[in-house]
């Protein structure tokens, strides 16, 4: 019996899909509910813009080497491929090439896996010339693991990377090689790429500025709230992996303070490995910031198992310490609660420090979160007593520019200062001065 429907009408090429979850012995599932592990599933599909025609749940009681599942959900999901004229199925879980292509021959259709359908979709959106390199090396390094057709089935026929279409067998040896030459050459240019951030990153460090990331599972509304805390225009839609480039825009904190906040791209429970290794200098924007803002879509019925996923992955990425210290959690889209949901959301941020519930997009609570990041950042400064000589206008403005000034006084010649530094900004300050130099 079909679980699932699309929910928006197919566009002129899209191919209809059947959606399977199968479901593992106890122990082997993780803790998410079979169903809503085929809704995310079916999300996911739907991002790639598939004709989702049937979603179904496959009991698996022993794994099958040939086929993953037994012989009789096997020839169950084969109707139903025949009675809706399905062109892929898409199996939410990891299949090995030889399961693949025995469920090929069994359906007479295309089959992928969560790790082919995330790639494909992955390869769609990206944008950045880093962002297109770490997935095309993240899609050849797991095809070429299981190259059963031509190098033109590598080609980006839907935008994607061809998971979905293509032709028959040939030339498989010719085509292993061509990967490989592809894949030494990415890693080359991945590496120029990455060289270039480091520059950017070092410029940053010359003019520091704090830099605050937000992390949190797909379609949790962080590029909402990023739009709504720096009035951006980044791509935010109620869509799995809107975003996958990291953004970086300035921001301005109640204090006066300057930061930099950036968006990053959204993450996934069974996360591909090869997308972890990939993607981790895309995500080096999260190692090296100051503050982490875990954004939860506190709405959603497995908020609690997402929020699990994110910091699994976190701790792959080398974050262990920041997890463990504690993220500062916000629980986004109590614009979807009930009264009663939404007043237990709130009690529980009292329960729990360095929790805040939000609406990116009514906007309640953000007065709140802008403030929270400014008083955490506030904790690393160190407090300075200036006297400056009140023609001296440009270290004056200065510190204003650079500091948070909680004192002055004036007389006719000298400005008496109180201002809390960042300690690499209050060091400046102090060569500045040493150096008879107005401002630093």
């Amino acid at each position: 019996m079909s679980r699932g429907q699309a929910d928006k009408p197919p566009g002129p090429a899209c191919l209809r899909a059947l959606v399977v979850h199968p479901v593992l012995k106890a122990g082997e599932g993780g803790v998410r509910a079979p169903d809503s592990r085929l809704g995310e599933a079916v999300g996911l599909a739907q991002a790639i813009d598939l004709d989702v025609v049937a979603a179904e749940l496959a009991p698996v009681t022993k794994r099958r080497p040939a086929t993953l599942m037994g012989k009789g959900a096997v020839e169950r999901l084969g109707a139903v491929v025949e009675a809706n004229d399905v062109a892929v199925v898409v199996v939410d879980g990891h299949l090995s090439p030889v399961q693949q292509r025995n469920l090929e021959k069994a359906w007479s259709c295309k089959v992928i896996d969560r790790t082919g359908l995330i790639l494909e979709i992955f390869g769609a959106r990206a944008r950045t010339r880093e962002g297109t390199l770490q997935v095309e090396l993240a899609a050849l390094s797991y095809q070429r693991s299981r190259l059963v057709r031509s190098w033109t089935h590598l080609e980006r026929q839907r935008g994607g990377f061809g998971f979905l279409g293509g032709p028959g067998e040939t030339q498989i040896e010719a085509d292993r090689r061509m990967i490989g030459e592809r894949i030494v050459k990415l890693k080359r240019e991945l590496e120029e790429v990455k060289r270039t951030r480091e520059l950017h990153r070092s410029a940053r460090r010359r003019v520091p500025y704090p830099i605050i990331a937000l992390v949190g599972y797909t379609n949790a509304g962080k590029s909402t709230l990023f739009n709504a805390l720096t009035r951006s225009d980044v791509l935010a839609r109620d869509m799995l992996f809107a975003t996958l480039d990291p953004t970086m825009r300035g921001l301005i904190l109640p204090s006066g303070r300057r930061v930099i906040l950036s968006d990053t791209v959204g993450f996934v429970s069974d996360l591909p490995h090869e997308l972890v290794a990939a993607f981790r200098a895309t995500l080096e924007e999260v190692l090296e910031a100051d503050l982490v803002v875990h954004v939860r879509d506190i709405s959603h019925p497995d908020a609690e198992a997402q929020a699990t996923d994110v910091e699994i992955v976190l701790k792959e990425l080398g974050l262990s310490e920041t997890v463990d210290r504690g993220l500062i959690e916000v629980l986004n889209k109590i614009d979807r609660l009930s009264d009663a949901e939404k007043q237990e959301v709130l009690n529980q941020t009292c329960r729990r420090p360095g929790s805040l519930a939000i609406s990116s997009v009514s906007g309640e609570g953000i007065p709140a979160l802008l403030a929270d990041l400014d008083e955490r950042l506030s904790h690393n400064q160190e407090t300075i007593d200036v006297e400056l000589p009140l023609s001296d206008g440009a270290g004056i403005a200065w510190l204003y520019r650079h500091g948070d000034v909680i004192a002055r006084s004036d007389d006719d010649c000298v400005a008496r200062i109180s201002v809390r530094l960042d300690p690499v900004n209050a060091e400046r300050f102090r060569r500045g001065q040493e150096k008879g130099r107005t401002a630093p």
